[in-house]
């Protein structure tokens, strides 16, 4: 048998950088690739609160739009024998977000969606990245998909 977690969330931050939408790639500390993101769900925390949380802690980005990203980034980790399942969120940003990244990663892009395709090294953070794409940038998002993050206060 092979234990599933559900203790991960990630989220694909967007904004109009020079006029044209980009989505947020940072470069991690630990395994030096490309990605998008993620951390711990934390105590009695709901998924959308961790990822308000860790966008906060890992680019200082305040959280004021948030939608699920109706996909499960998923994938088999084997040095553990686990199968990770992640739900993703979507962040509409401001034009020209500032991002300041804490220790966890060394770097920062704002990217095309192919860019950030060619930079990610998984099949499964390709999936993430187009299904945002059409989702939040080709087309408007449905209403049912924003999460109401006023309860957060």
């Amino acid at each position: 048998m092979i234990p599933l977690s559900t203790s991960i969330v990630a989220g694909v931050a967007l904004s109009q950088i020079n006029g044209e939408t980009k989505m947020l790639l940072m470069k991690r500390s630990k395994g030096n690739y490309w990605c998008h993101v993620a951390g711990h769900i934390e105590g009695e925390e709901k998924a959308w609160q961790a990822i308000i949380r860790e966008f906060k802690e890992e680019t200082q980005i305040e959280v004021c739009q948030l939608y699920n990203g109706q996909i499960l980034e998923q994938f088999f980790e084997a040095n553990v024998n686990v199968i990770q399942i992640i739900p993703v969120f979507a962040v509409l940003c401001p034009p020209e977000q500032t991002v300041v990244l804490n220790h966890e990663h060394t770097e920062y892009r704002w990217c095309s969606l192919q860019e950030a395709c060619d930079l990610v090294p998984f099949p499964n953070q390709r999936e993430v990245y187009q299904q945002v794409w059409q989702s939040f940038v080709l087309n408007k998002p449905h209403p049912l998909f924003e999460v109401d993050i006023g309860s957060l206060n």
